[in-house]
């Protein structure tokens, strides 16, 4: 039987997970990384992050046993270990938003104002399933090549704007993007709005829907 300092250490071993979690852009990097691997230049740009200082945190991340990293050549490419750190990130966010006060008004002061309609994830598949609504993938090209729902058209957030003719007018939109923390479908719909376009967003995101067991794919129209 173990004694006090076994137990100790065993405590010690959990908090490895713990202490490497402590730190909102490490956050912010496995919320990148749960869309698909991504080297550490895509990251660090993604993050707003220097080379050096993405790379420490991914370190971080992997010395916890969140992440992996595989070399291609001279590039090294980060991925969550499972779809556990995947589920593990979205439980942490839900708990911070039920227990932290200060999460909501945080949320609120990123993603804007609550103008613009949304639909869940049902839905979703109803209207996908009844050919009534294009789905629109506003993630950067990188991300939607990884992995989307099936049949989303990509056009990243801020390329909309300039291709507004490649959707047709006479449909209704449902924008998505990474999850429910992405401002990138709020800004999507307000500026379709803008421009005349019908449109609504998914709830949540990308995550959400795999996480749930929907259907993916990867090839890139």
């Amino acid at each position: 039987m173990g004694g006090e300092s076994v137990k100790t250490e065993l405590f010690e071993q959990l908090a490895r997970v713990g202490k490497a979690l402590g730190s909102g852009k490490r956050l912010e990097l496995l919320d990148l990384l749960a869309q698909g691997p991504r080297s550490v230049a895509d990251l660090a740009a993604a993050a707003r992050l220097g080379l050096t200082t993405a790379s420490s945190h991914l370190q971080a991340l992997k010395r916890a046993g969140l992440i992996t990293s595989t070399r291609h050549g001279t590039t090294i490419e980060y991925a969550l270990a499972g779809d556990d750190i995947a589920t593990l990130w979205l439980q942490l966010r839900e708990v911070a938003e039920r227990r932290v006060a200060d999460v909501r008004p945080a949320t609120e002061a990123y993603l804007g104002p609550d103008d613009t309609e949304e639909i869940d994830r049902a839905e979703l598949l109803r209207r996908v399933t009844a050919g009534t609504a294009i789905v629109l993938d506003v993630r950067p090209q990188p991300e939607y090549a990884a992995a989307h729902i099936p049949g989303a058209v990509s056009i990243p957030l801020d390329e909309l704007a300039g291709r507004l003719d490649e959707i047709p007018a006479d449909q209704e939109i449902v924008a998505y993007c990474r999850g429910a923390l992405c401002v990138f479908s709020h800004d999507a719909v307000r500026l379709l709005a803008e421009h005349g376009r019908r449109a609504v967003r998914l709830t949540d995101g990308f995550l959400e829907w795999r996480l749930a067991g929907h259907p993916i794919d990867t090839a890139v129209r």
